[in-house]
């Protein structure tokens, strides 16, 4: 008999009595990807809060990756019908901007806002992914005034990009999030 026999579990490892492995626990895409319909609805109307481009993103699941969600959730946002992108808009919040603010700020900012509904008829949208709360204020009124004189035609249309830009950086977030749906 050898001294050392090779084992009938060669290339597998075994874990010994009382160790247990454990799996990393499921990305926010993963769980997305195994999610109930109206759980996966749900999570992506906190996105866009188009029901329609809810319901097409979840029905195409499973998305491989990041990048093929988010290249759905375009295709999805280019489809907008104008009910869509108005229905979109009514569930979108206004920028958020630091509680810090002197008043002064928020009067002015809750008087372009008002201008700005006022002339187009809904939310002012605008993605600040990659602004400093610092500068995020001044970038909202300068980009509120600048922006109340476009067509109402032009500005949808920046609308609804702004609004995708907005998507995406939301479905990114919720991609790689720990938490759950």
């Amino acid at each position: 008999m050898p001294a050392h026999r090779p084992s009938r579990h060669s290339g597998q490892v075994v874990a010994l009595p009382g160790q247990t492995r454990s799996r990393p626990s499921p990305t926010g895409l993963e769980r997305f990807n195994a999610a109930p319909a109206d759980t996966a609805e749900r999570a992506l109307l906190a996105c866009c809060g188009s029901h329609r481009w809810a319901r097409r993103l979840a029905a195409h699941r499973p998305y491989p990756d990041l990048a093929a969600l988010l290249a759905a959730a375009d295709e999805a946002a280019y489809d907008l019908s104008p009910a869509d992108l108005s229905e979109a808009l009514a569930r979108e919040p206004l920028p958020h901007i630091p509680a810090d603010a002197h008043s002064v700020a928020h009067t002015a900012l809750s008087a372009a806002h008002a201008a700005y509904e006022a002339r187009f008829g809904h939310v002012f949208v605008i993605c600040l992914d990659d602004m400093s709360p610092e500068e995020a204020l001044d970038q909202v009124l300068a980009a509120i005034r600048s922006r109340l004189a476009n067509d109402p035609e032009e500005e949808r249309c920046l609308t609804a990009e702004e609004l995708r830009a907005l998507t995406r950086g939301r479905l990114s977030r919720m991609a790689r999030a720990g938490a759950p749906l």
